[in-house]
């Protein structure tokens, strides 16, 4: 299977995904409502306004879920070459570490600062080298794709092959379109309506 997808006609999320482990899946669904889940009026990072918060770092720092997401990303990129994974920190951190630490194949982590370190080696991506590797590109929760599409740009400036992009949430807000759009097959674990959500913009 080709990593790129250049297909507009094409679904926004990619169909040939993997199955995921049902129970588990659903399992992971629960907590994040339970434990993220917020009411009220928010400003998202992309700058829009929503009537609810997903707080993923909650559960994607959780001593049950964030084993699951690390099971569960494992098993919906099942069908993708890579051997690293992260993303824009900090929100991709504890998601790229859930991998490396899930059973499947062995998986380096790295992370993506915003800017490169005025400091030091002056590092913009920590860990182990990606230059000439095949890596994911990961985040805890996508709106407009914006984030993960700084990290896909310095993954790429440092010489990496990104074969994709998964997150934990999706909040059906054009993340997968613009993602997409740049050529990468995107895939996610929890949308709007495993949450009981919906996209009630204010």
């Amino acid at each position: 299977m080709s990593d790129l997808t250049s297909d507009p006609a094409a679904p926004p999320v990619d169909p040939a995904a993997p199955p995921v482990d049902a129970e588990l899946k659903a399992r992971l669904a629960e907590l994040v409502k339970d434990l993220a889940v917020k009411r009220g009026t928010f400003t998202l990072a992309s700058g829009r306004t929503a009537s609810y918060y997903v707080d993923a770092r909650v559960p994607t720092l959780h001593h049950e879920a964030g084993p699951l997401i690390g099971v569960l990303l494992q098993q919906l990129t099942a069908d993708w070459r890579f051997d690293a994974v992260g993303g824009l920190t900090m929100g991709a951190d504890p998601v790229a570490l859930a991998m490396l630490h899930a059973p499947g194949r062995p998986l380096d982590a790295f992370v993506v600062r915003k800017a490169a370190k005025d400091h030091g080696t002056g590092k913009r991506i920590e860990g182990p080298s990606v230059s000439g590797r095949r890596v994911l590109a990961v985040e805890d929760t996508s709106t407009t794709g914006g984030s993960v599409l700084l990290a896909v740009d310095a993954l790429v400036e440092a010489g990496a092959t990104v074969v994709g992009v998964a997150t934990v949430i999706d909040r059906d807000t054009g993340a997968a379109e613009a993602i997409r759009a740049r050529g990468l097959p995107y895939r996610y674990l929890l949308g709007l309506a495993d949450l009981g959500l919906t996209d009630d913009r204010v």
